[in-house]
């Protein structure tokens, strides 16, 4: 057996490595076929996502966990695809924004642009005596 195969077997991991293996299999297409290294860094993954949301679970000041705190505390996890879709619609507001704001700023641009030249105004004379020098 090689040294990589006897460590990843010493190796001490979270959840059952077959009950893990078996969903995978279970949720992935027939044909597929996963490596040994991704099974243990599912589990680890799988881990790492119980850790956070145990984090959280503690910010509570209770000293029960109720079902309510674990929804709130597993929500990103359950309801990414709606919020990634959330996402989307702000990028894609925020780019229409975007273009507004650089149509005005042509608008602005063309119509208040400063000319070379100085045009007779006799609304807008600024000399002292008013003759225009």
């Amino acid at each position: 057996m090689s040294e990589k195969n006897m460590n990843s077997q010493k190796e001490k991991l979270p959840f059952a490595k077959n009950e893990v293996y078996r969903l995978m299999k279970e949720n992935l297409d027939s044909d597929k076929m996963i490596k040994d290294q991704v099974k243990v860094e599912m589990n680890r993954f799988l881990y790492s996502i119980l850790v956070n949301v145990c984090r959280q679970l503690n910010e509570y000041p209770y000293t029960t966990v109720d079902y309510e705190m674990l929804k709130e505390c597993i929500y990103p996890y359950t309801n990414i695809e709606r919020i990634n879709e959330e996402k989307q619609r702000i990028l894609m507001h925020l780019d229409a924004i975007k273009a507004d704001c650089d149509a005005l700023a042509m608008d602005v641009e063309r119509s208040l642009k400063l000319k070379d030249t100085v045009e007779k105004d006799p609304f807008a004379d600024f000399t002292i005596d008013g003759d225009g020098q």
